[in-house]
């Protein structure tokens, strides 16, 4: 049997006037996605537990099948893991954002979509003033960036009560009362406070001010948590699985479950991401895995800058150069299934994730089609079949219900 998961990142949404009452999934022209819905069913899966942040970071690792209640412990370590990086138990893992924030706004949380350069640059400098003595400050990918704590140099003053609002929860909102709170926050602040001096003069920013664009203002602290254990999903599901993401987020789950990572030229975990490629490699590596997972963070970044438009035009672009030819190959391959799931919903009216169902589509081997001939997020919710603990989703898509 031959696998593959497809998820449009963020793509569930609410109804929009400005797409005469459709939802953005419904508004777009999705010809592949609804030959699955009509060949299989639509459900309605729930990945964000209410006690836990309505975030990729939860919705992701229970679309993989791994209940976030038990496993989730933390955003940063999973994107440690995504770098290699090995946390001992005495470690904690803090993301690292750098964002532009004028008079106490939040006015981009990716700091104008930095470079990965420029942001290397602006961390060296950080570890350089404020790093060592068991601080590291690691670039990622572009605003992507990690702070490790070395429990064993520098004792932590964390507890897991510890909390921090994402920058993309704050997009155009006051900061002043989200910085991090709890145990060991001061700390953060402290941090976060300091590369406000340290980068308003930098050549970097110069640069960046010179051509138009935001200065990355500061240093953003969030998703602080430690090392997760989870097990091998070959183990638990069986197939021997792959994942092309541009994120490290999903690079860190798939390397915590023993996927093999495939990185794709172009991917750029933004809507000018090559979609065509993502697709070509998905079909390619269909020959050598049982299962392909194609994560594309595209409608979920329209989402954050309420853009209607760039939205329904990434989610159409899914469908025609990752779904269609991964549906096509499934098809010549033997037995197949295929699911098309988002994470979480992203709302175009608040730019920012919510808690909530998403909706699902899944056909192949062994599915029996239901009444629904197109997906959408109106037929996931008028749907029978749900998953309100959206990780025992993975296990029907399998075979190997939990």
């Amino acid at each position: 049997m031959k696998y593959a998961i497809i998820i449009p990142d963020g793509a569930a949404d609410e109804p929009q006037s400005t797409l005469e009452g459709k939802t953005p999934l419904e508004a777009a022209r999705t010809p592949e996605m609804d030959a699955i819905a009509a060949a299989g069913v639509v459900a309605r899966a729930c990945h964000t537990p209410a006690v836990l942040p309505a975030g990729s970071e939860v919705g992701n690792m229970s679309l993989l099948g791994y209940d976030p209640l038990i496993n989730f412990t933390g955003r940063a370590p999973i994107e440690a893991a995504a770098q290699g990086i090995e946390l001992s138990p005495e470690d904690w893992a803090i993301r690292c954002n750098l964002v532009t924030i004028e008079d106490q706004i939040m006015k981009s949380f990716t700091a104008g979509h930095i470079s990965t350069e420029e942001a290397t640059e602006l961390l060296a400098s950080a570890q350089e003033m404020l790093g060592g003595d068991g601080l590291e400050f690691v670039p990622g990918v572009s605003y992507r960036n990690l702070l490790i704590w070395r429990g064993n140099q520098r004792p932590a003053p964390f507890t897991m009560e510890m909390r921090a609002t994402p920058p993309h929860d704050l997009t155009d909102k006051s900061v002043l009362d989200n910085f991090p709170r709890g145990p060991g926050s001061d700390v953060l602040n402290d941090l976060m406070a300091a590369t406000i001096d340290m980068f308003a003069n930098h050549p970097v920013n110069k640069k960046r001010i010179a051509a138009g664009k935001p200065p990355a203002t500061n240093i953003w602290l969030w998703g602080i948590g430690k090392a997760p254990k989870l097990a091998p999903f070959a183990q638990v599901y069986g197939p021997q699985g792959a994942m092309i993401t541009a994120v490290d987020l999903l690079r860190g789950l798939a390397t915590l479950v023993g996927w093999q990572r495939i990185e794709v030229p172009g991917a750029t975990g933004y809507t000018d991401t090559d979609y065509s490629a993502k697709g070509r490699y998905a079909v390619d590596a269909l020959k050598e895995v049982d299962l392909i997972c194609v994560h594309v963070e595209a409608p979920d970044e329209a989402s954050h800058e309420g853009d209607c438009g760039k939205k329904v035009a990434a989610i159409e672009e899914i469908d025609t150069h990752v779904v269609g030819p991964v549906l096509e190959a499934l098809k010549s391959s033997g037995d197949w299934r295929i699911m098309i799931s988002p994470d979480h919903p992203t709302y175009l009216s608040t730019k920012t994730h919510t808690h909530g169902h998403v909706p699902v589509a899944i056909a192949g081997t062994g599915i029996e089609p239901d009444q629904f001939i197109s997906y959408g997020d109106t037929n996931a919710a008028n749907s029978q079949l749900a998953f309100d603990e959206g990780w025992r989703t993975m296990g029907w898509f399998t075979g190997k219900s939990k």
